[in-house]
């Protein structure tokens, strides 16, 4: 079984009610042919500490989890992929991407790219754009994921990468 970056973050660790859902919708690609597209439900929640928040959307062993980091409050513009094991930048994403091909499972943490926010009000939209290598693989992935019509939720989840 293959340990995936920021399984500590835990994908499953932010669920959401279904009221505050939102929509994820993913494409993972390999070159030269090889793509998995996938959709689930998403949801947003602050971090305990300030200055950051978490999105998640996952699915039938599918997921992507975004840990988006601000200044002061969540702006609409352009934040940078920033490598898993910065835990300081501020503004910028971390991003990790857990897929399924059959029965085995992949994963990537981007290590280059952008997420592009969008926010009105409660409501926040966000697209990461980039790639990172396989965790245990040679091969790059390319990521795009969409998060669409999150609502910030109230309750609190740690943030606190375990290395």
């Amino acid at each position: 079984m293959t340990r995936l970056p920021l399984a500590a973050l835990a994908l499953a660790g932010c669920a959401g009610a279904a009221e505050r859902e939102g929509v994820l919708r993913a494409r993972v690609a390999f070159p030269p042919q090889d793509t998995v597209r996938f959709t689930a439900p998403a949801s947003a929640r602050p971090c305990g500490q300030p200055g950051a928040l978490v999105a998640r959307g996952s699915a039938g062993g599918n997921g992507v989890l975004l840990w988006l980091r601000y200044r002061d409050s969540v702006a609409s513009g352009d934040y940078p992929v920033l490598v898993r094991g910065d835990t300081a930048t501020a503004p910028g994403a971390v991003v990790g991407v857990r897929f399924m091909t059959g029965a085995l499972t992949h994963g990537t943490a981007l290590d280059s790219g952008v997420v592009t926010v969008s926010r009105v009000g409660e409501r926040l939209t966000a697209r990461a754009r980039g790639s990172g290598q396989e965790v245990g693989g040679a091969r790059r992935a390319r990521v795009v994921a969409d998060f669409e019509a999150l609502v910030i939720g109230r309750d609190t989840v740690p943030c606190r990468p375990v290395p």
